[in-house]
């Protein structure tokens, strides 16, 4: 999924970007960060004044100061800390907000090819896993990488000004540590990636699964599914394995190089104190900020990984924030509004980009008369639901062109190309709201007047009032609440409050029962007077009384007429309305 690498610090730098707008929050962090460090690396002077001064000297009064001291300090520093951690988790949490967001409104205005070759699991899997990934890291790791780094580096500072010559034996280990975190870390990192979209592939499968739930059910293949469903995730597990594993190695073989090196400076350090080249109060404040310098190690080599993590997420999400939309307005845009709601192909050739080689339409050449009823019959495949597709700019042709009145389509603004439209689908399309909503969805800021009209047309207001909280009903997960019929008349609603010049009709009737589909029949005729309307019709009793009728096979318009017309002139036509109406 996506077409186009994205580099990695090229993905951070994008990362980056997100954070720009809450610079204060970061300068807030930072300042508490810094305090706390400063605070950190304070206290290895207070333990050196409690041991030289209170333990060696043996004044209390001394040792009282220097523990009220670290208390003040430790006061401080737990201050720092809660405004430091308060102040990142808060940026993790925003910024990936932001994200998030951000993916989504690019998502949903892609091209509709985009869903054909990226599947929408894949697509959910980073709007969530991701982000959610995304904003531990930025709310912990990253802050647990900051602190590391500044304390460390302070620390390292202070091994110096307190004794050169052990702060050396502790630098000899750093390129040690150095190598195996860059070793391991490019391991991590493409582990790290496998395993986000191993998670993906687990939640798509299962997404699928639940969505077809009753084909699953009614074939008997739980059994199955859940086979596969294992067979998923111990590929997920496999892969989050070897990455634990990478992880695990990496800690392991810093933490032996950090305390070997630990060992060898206590030594020589201890042997200092016993010949009286350095106090013990000294060698207790080098100890400290020597393990200092191991725990930041140890840290920075834990997080690491985690944020080689981060970079893969951020990959994953950025590859979805710059897909491009392949459907565009031109910079000049043509006004919509005094064209004729007359539409046309003309020559047109179209392959889909799923089926390079397989033309869905050839040298395809139909006009549709404005005010005019126009039904598309033909066989499954003959290009029916392509003709609608062309229409709503779903796609463009690779030859020819799609005209709406004079213009083509694409001079046009896709948007307001679609406003000047209503599709009524095969299959229903609801969404997880409530009966207004959904409703309303054809026109947002339409009044509940306007809606319970629209549903009195579409002859659904006396089932909608039967629902247990009416309008206000919610209709579950793809209005599943619902029977098949009840759903059509719901976006049969829809359609008639969008109010639009041009209805496309993908057989409206079809999911009704017999007295359902007269009712239905009445209000489309009332809905398509004086508007352009185009059909697709499986069935062709409701087309009898169309404008004219094209017959469509293998991509190409093989006879135009009407019903009477072409049961004379189409072969074609007449072996269709034969099948279909002899039982009658």
């Amino acid at each position: 999924m996506g077409k186009r690498p994205v580099k990695k610090l090229s993905t951070l730098f994008q990362l980056i970007q997100f954070m720009r707008p809450y610079r204060r929050y970061w300068l807030g962090a930072m300042v508490a960060l810094l305090l706390t460090a400063a605070i950190t690396l304070s206290i290895g002077q207070g333990v050196k004044g409690v041991i030289d001064n209170g333990f060696i000297a043996g004044s209390t009064e001394q040792l009282n100061q220097s523990i009220l001291l670290l208390i003040a300090m430790s006061i401080l520093m737990a201050a720092g800390t809660f405004i430091r951690f308060y102040l990142v988790s808060w940026l993790g949490e925003r910024i990936t907000a932001d994200i998030r967001q951000a993916v989504f409104d690019n998502i949903i205005n892609l091209h509709i090819s985009y869903f054909e070759t990226n599947r929408s699991g894949e697509i959910m899997s980073r709007l969530t896993t991701d982000t959610t990934l995304l904003q531990s890291i930025i709310g912990s790791s990253f802050s647990l990488a900051l602190r590391s780094t500044v304390t460390t580096s302070g620390a390292l500072i202070m091994l110096f000004i307190t004794n050169v010559k052990l702060s050396l034996i502790i630098m000899a280990g750093v390129p040690l540590i150095l190598l195996p975190v860059l070793l391991f870390g490019r391991r991590v990192r493409v582990l790290a990636r496998k395993s986000q979209d191993s998670i993906a592939d687990v939640g798509s499968y299962a997404g699928e699964a639940i969505q077809h739930i009753k084909t699953v059910q009614s074939y008997h293949q739980q059994t199955y599914e859940s086979r596969s469903f294992a067979a998923q995730v111990d590929n997920a597990f496999t892969i989050a394995r070897q990455r634990i594993s990478q992880r695990a190695l990496l800690m392991a073989v810093v933490i032996l190089l950090v305390f070997g090196a630990l060992s060898s400076m206590l030594w020589v350090g201890g042997h200092d104190v016993i010949n009286g080249v350095m106090t013990g109060g000294d060698l207790g404040a080098f100890v400290f900020y020597a393990l200092i310098v191991a725990m930041g190690a140890g840290t920075l080599s834990e997080v690491y990984g985690e944020l080689q993590r981060a970079v893969g997420a951020t990959e994953r999400l950025m590859e979805l924030l710059h897909a491009e939309n392949e459907i565009l307005p031109p910079q000049t845009v043509q006004d919509i509004t005094p064209l004729k709601a007359r539409l046309s192909l003309e020559n047109v050739t179209f392959n889909y980009p799923s089926r390079p080689d397989q033309s869905a339409l050839s040298d395809f050449t139909l006009d549709i008369p404005e005010g005019k009823i126009t039904a598309l019959v033909g066989p499954s495949g003959a290009g029916k639901t392509t003709v609608f597709e062309l229409l709503l700019r779903f796609y463009d042709p690779s030859k020819g062109q799609v005209c709406f009145d004079s213009a083509d389509l694409r001079q046009l603004d896709p948007q307001q190309l679609r406003q000047q439209m209503a599709l009524v689908a095969q299959q229903p399309a609801l969404f997880t709201a409530n009966v207004m909503d959904n409703i309303r969805y054809g026109k947002p800021d339409a009044s509940e007047a306007e809606v319970i009209a629209a549903a009195k047309a579409a002859h659904a207001h006396d089932f909608i009032l039967q629902l247990p909280d009416q309008y206000q009903s919610d209709l579950g997960e793809q209005g599943v609440r619902l029977s098949g019929g009840q759903k059509q008349r719901i976006t049969i609603a829809r359609a008639i409050l969008n109010n639009p010049r041009i209805l496309l009709l993908d057989e409206a009737t079809s999911a009704l029962d017999t007295e359902s589909e007269h009712a239905i029949k009445m209000a489309l005729d009332n809905l398509m007077q004086d508007r352009t309307t185009v059909i697709i019709a499986h069935r062709l009793s409701t087309i009898l009384h169309a404008d004219q009728i094209a017959v469509l096979d293998q991509g190409k318009v093989v006879a135009l007429g009407k019903h009477a017309e072409l049961l004379k002139t189409s072969a074609l036509y007449a072996r269709l309305a034969t099948l279909q109406f002899q039982e009658h």
